[in-house]
């Protein structure tokens, strides 16, 4: 496994040797700036394209910020960005120093992404090293199944998806959020899948979580399709609302995108309401892959985005039904709209989900348009 050490250099030597023997006492292989050597490329380039060739990150933080270089962060704050939706971080900062405020800014940052990163606080270069070693080791541990394949994974998302006969009518429209999670294995057990700790726990987070994802006036019901477990509400399709989990942390998210207030009756898309609701939808895949999974054995996830309804009319925002509610074409869908997009790079770190969500969101939601127009 390749080990990148990111933190400052001038002043962090011990704090560096430490995470290295750390690395190296495991077997595994380091990349850092020190061990580059003669390159033709710059520190910075050699530096990011180290980032993307190794495995995990060991970021280390001390009280110092360091010099900010042409993109106006520290070097030590690129290497964060470059890593933070593509490879896994384990964070350390030094606890009780009094931090610049950038370097404290920085932290705060990366507090914000804690759901789906490790952390923990070190005192000294030699408090440092046995953490190192054993959060490392934690992630070998964890990380120990099927090698991860893409393709196979993109496949799995795609038959997440429910089966629409060309030519069904629907009452209005909906979205699918589809979560394939991987390395594939059998997360859940049987047993695991009908525990009444695990129900409660996703009915509680689906009304009052932030956002919550269902309607907390309407009833919910629960049964099993086949393997999955399924959490649903609503009878019309105006109102229904779901959540399937299968037992390998799978997911499927069904969400009705209601009309706008006025206007002429037919459907329409509001983008903005798109984007709530696919919003509400990662935020919760989010939360439930870490309440199934939080020694964290899955690594990369695939989303998947579609909507239903093909009776609905033209996509708008909402500034542009303000300003013309009572007009609107009304397109004739065949279903090709209906197809799943993905994003440019189908399979993302895990850590993704939480550290960069509004990304993903704005991501799909752009994609969901194109479709849509088409």
């Amino acid at each position: 496994m390749k080990v990148f050490i990111s933190s400052l250099i001038s002043g962090m030597e011990k704090e560096r040797a430490a995470a290295k023997h750390a690395a190296e006492v495991l077997g595994h292989q380091v990349v850092a700036a020190e061990e580059f050597g003669a390159k033709a490329s710059t520190p910075q380039i050699a530096c990011l394209a180290g980032i993307r060739e190794a495995d995990v990150v060991v970021l280390i933080l001390g009280p110092r910020y360091g010099a900010k270089q042409s993109g106006g962060v520290s070097a030590t704050h690129e290497e964060v960005l470059e890593a933070r939706n593509r490879k896994p971080i384990l964070v350390f900062v030094q606890s009780g120093v009094e931090s610049e405020p950038e370097q404290a800014a920085l932290v705060a940052e990366i507090g914000g992404w804690e759901t789906g990163l490790f952390r923990d606080s070190y005192d000294s270069a030699e408090d440092l090293g046995p953490k190192v070693t054993r959060a490392l080791h934690r992630f070998e541990l964890a990380h120990a199944t099927a090698p991860l394949d893409p393709a196979a994974l993109r496949t799995r998302a795609s038959r997440l998806f429910s089966q629409v006969e060309r030519g069904y009518r629907q009452g209005g429209t909906s979205l699918e959020f589809a979560l394939a999670v991987g390395p594939e294995t059998s997360l859940l057990r049987p047993a695991e899948m009908e525990s009444q700790a695990l129900l409660d726990a996703m009915q509680q987070h689906a009304l009052f979580g932030r956002p919550p994802l269902f309607n907390r006036s309407i009833g919910m019901r629960s049964d099993f399709s086949g393997e999955a477990l399924v959490l649903s509400q609503g009878d019309r399709h105006s109102e229904a609302a779901s959540v399937q989990l299968w037992p390998s942390g799978d997911m499927l998210i069904q969400l009705p995108i209601p009309p706008p207030a006025g206007g002429m009756g037919f459907g329409l898309v509001v983008e903005e309401t798109v984007l709530s609701q696919l919003s509400a939808a990662v935020s919760y895949a989010a939360w439930m892959l870490a309440r199934v999974d939080p020694t964290e054995t899955l690594s990369h996830v695939v989303p998947a985005a579609r909507l239903l309804g093909e009776h609905a009319g033209a996509w708008r925002t909402k500034a542009e039904h303000d300003a013309s509610p009572n007009s609107g074409a009304i397109p004739w869908r065949q279903g090709e709209h209906q197809e799943p997009v993905f994003l440019g790079q189908a399979h993302q770190v895990r850590a993704a989900l939480a550290m960069d969500s509004q990304r993903i969101v704005e991501d799909l939601v752009v994609l969901l348009r194109r479709r849509w127009k088409s």
